[in-house]
C-alpha cells in the first residue's frame, strides 16, 4: 500500500535539495510526496539552525505534528515523525529526551540510511538518531535525481565548512568540507537537463572551495566545473552559491568572462566592511581583500551585479566599525543584501565574546544599513528600464496568459504573452518598475522553447 510522505522545509537552497533527495530515497519503498499534511502517514521536519531560535521553532512545529498525530491515533491510524536536518545535527539525542514522541532524528550527512532507520524503528522502542559523519558519501547511495519540477533546478556540489567563523554553526552541522566527484555531478546535470531543467544553480556551503576529482583522476575547480556544464546541450544558465571571497580564485574569474552560460550574479558574502570585525569573525579576508576580488570579478564582467550578506552588530562593533561597513557598501553598489542583528548561535565562539552589543544600537543600526541598502536596490532595478534582456519563464502569473520569469540578475519580471510556456527562454525589454519586481514586453519568439505547462 502506498504511503504518503510530507516534508517540510526550512532554511537554505540546499535544504530545498536535501529534501527532493530524501523524497526520491523514500520513493523506492512506497512513499508518495503529499501537499497535505493532514493525510500524511510520514512527517519530516527538514530544519535549518542559522537563524534565531531555530530550535525552539522546530519543538514548536513538532508540538503542532505530535496534536495531528494524536488525532489520527484516535481514528486508528498513525504518524511517523522525523527531524532532519542541521538542529537535528545539533541536538541529536537531546531532541528525545525533549520530544519523546519523535520517532527518527537524522542528520544532513545520513539521509540515505533514512529508509533503514525507519524499517528499523517500526513501531515499538525508543527513537533513533544518526548523527555521524559517515565515510560513504550521502551521494554515492541516494537514487538518481528526480524530474525538476521547473525549469531551474538545484545541484549540490559541496557539503561542509572547513573556514569556521565564529558566528556559525555550518562546520558543526554540516562537518568538514567535502566535494562531489565531477562525472557524478556532470551525470546529475544532464538528467536534470533532460528533465526539462534549462537553469541549475549549484549549491554549497563553501561552493567555491569545490575541488573534485575529475572523470580522468585529476582535481577540478569550480571554473573547470562550470565550463563542463556549459557543454551540456540545453543547459542556458548556471549560476552558484554560497561563495567565500578566500575562495574565489583566478580560473572562477576567468569562467565569469569565458563562459556565457554563467549568469552575471553573484552573491558574496562579507559580512563587515570593518577589518577588526571581520578578524574576530575570523573570515580571514580584509575588507580591501574583498574590494580587490570585486574589482577583478567586475573587469572580466562588466554587467556583474553582486548580492552579499551583512551582520550587524557582532561583539565589540563600534560606530567606526559600522561606519566601514557603510563604506564598503556605497563602494561595492549591490543588487540586493541580506542583512541581519547579530544573534548568538550556542556553541559559536562569538556567543562567547564580551562586549555583546545592546538590541537598541543593534536595530537602529541595521535599520541604517538596510536603508542604503534598498537606495541601490532601487537604483539597480531602476537602470533595467528600456533594457533587452533575456528572461525564463519559471512560473504562470495570476492573470490568464501572465508569466512570471527571472532575469539574467535574479530579478522576478511579469510578462504578458498567452503563447508562453515555462522554460521559455524569452527575450523582452524592461518597461515597468513595481515595489519588488520588474514588468517586461516580449520582443520576439523563444530563443529556447520549454515544456508546455
Amino acid at each position: 500500500m502506498t504511503k504518503k510522505l510530507f516534508i517540510k522545509t526550512y532554511g537554505c537552497q540546499m535544504n530545498v535539495y536535501d529534501s527532493e533527495r530524501m523524497a526520491g530515497a523514500l520513493s523506492a519503498h512506497g512513499y508518495t510526496a503529499t501537499d497535505l499534511i493532514e493525510e500524511a502517514d510520514l512527517v519530516v521536519l527538514n530544519t535549518c539552525h542559522i537563524r534565531e531560535k531555530a530550535a525552539e521553532k522546530v519543538y514548536s512545529e513538532l508540538g503542532r505534528v505530535r496534536q495531528l498525530r494524536d488525532r489520527r491515533r484516535a481514528d486508528g491510524q498513525d504518524v511517523t515523525i522525523a527531524v532532519a536536518g542541521c538542529v537535528a545535527q545539533a541536538e541529536g539525542e537531546a531532541m528525545l529526551q525533549r520530544a519523546p514522541f519523535i520517532d527518527v532524528v537524522v542528520g544532513p550527512q545520513a539521509y540515505h540510511r533514512l529508509p533503514e532507520m525507519l524499517a528499523r524503528r517500526g513501531n515499538r522502542g525508543p527513537g533513533i538518531v544518526d548523527t555521524e559523519f559517515p565515510i560513504e558519501s550521502k551521494f554515492d547511495e541516494l537514487p538518481d535525481a528526480l524530474v525538476p519540477a521547473g525549469p531551474s533546478a538545484f545541484l549540490t556540489i559541496q557539503e561542509g565548512c572547513d573556514k569556521f567563523c565564529t558566528f556559525c554553526v555550518v562546520p558543526y552541522t554540516r562537518g568538514a568540507e567535502a566535494s562531489r566527484p565531477a562525472g557524478a555531478i556532470l551525470r546529475e546535470a544532464r538528467t536534470l537537463v533532460q528533465g526539462g531543467a534549462c537553469e541549475i544553480t549549484l549549491l554549497g556551503q563553501n561552493v567555491n572551495a569545490y575541488r573534485g576529482t575529475a572523470p580522468d583522476g585529476t582535481g577540478w575547480g569550480l571554473g573547470r566545473l562550470v565550463r563542463e556544464l556549459a557543454e551540456i546541450p540545453g543547459l542556458a544558465r548556471i549560476r552558484y552559491t554560497t561563495s567565500h571571497p578566500r575562495d574565489v580564485d583566478d580560473d572562477l574569474i576567468s569562467a565569469h568572462r569565458d563562459v556565457p552560460q554563467l549568469m552575471p550574479f553573484l552573491h558574496l558574502p562579507v559580512q563587515s566592511g570593518s577589518d577588526p570585525i571581520l578578524k574576530a569573525m575570523n573570515r580571514k579576508h580584509t575588507a580591501d581583500d574583498y574590494l580587490r576580488i570585486v574589482e577583478r570579478l567586475r573587469d572580466a564582467r562588466p554587467d556583474l551585479a553582486l548580492s552579499s550578506d551583512f551582520i550587524v552588530g557582532f561583539p565589540g562593533e563600534s560606530d567606526e566599525d559600522f561606519r566601514a561597513t557603510l563604506r564598503l557598501v556605497e563602494r561595492v553598489g549591490y543588487a540586493q543584501a541580506f542583512s541581519f542583528k547579530y544573534s548568538p548561535r550556542p556553541g559559536t565562539p562569538a556567543s562567547l565574546m564580551k562586549k555583546q552589543l545592546r538590541d537598541p544600537v543593534k536595530t537602529e543600526r541595521l535599520a541604517h544599513l538596510q536603508e542604503l541598502l534598498e537606495v541601490q536596490r532601487r537604483s539597480f532595478d531602476s537602470a533595467s528600464i528600456g533594457v533587452q534582456m533575456e528572461v525564463l519563464i519559471e512560473r504562470d502569473g495570476r492573470d490568464p496568459g501572465s508569466k512570471v520569469g527571472r532575469s539574467p540578475w535574479l530579478q522576478i519580471v511579469h510578462l504578458e504573452g498567452p503563447d508562453l510556456r515555462v522554460g521559455d527562454l524569452v527575450t523582452v525589454e524592461i518597461e515597468q518598475l513595481h515595489a519588488r519586481s520588474l514588468g517586461g514586453r516580449l520582443l520576439g519568439p523563444p530563443a529556447q522553447r520549454g515544456r508546455a505547462a
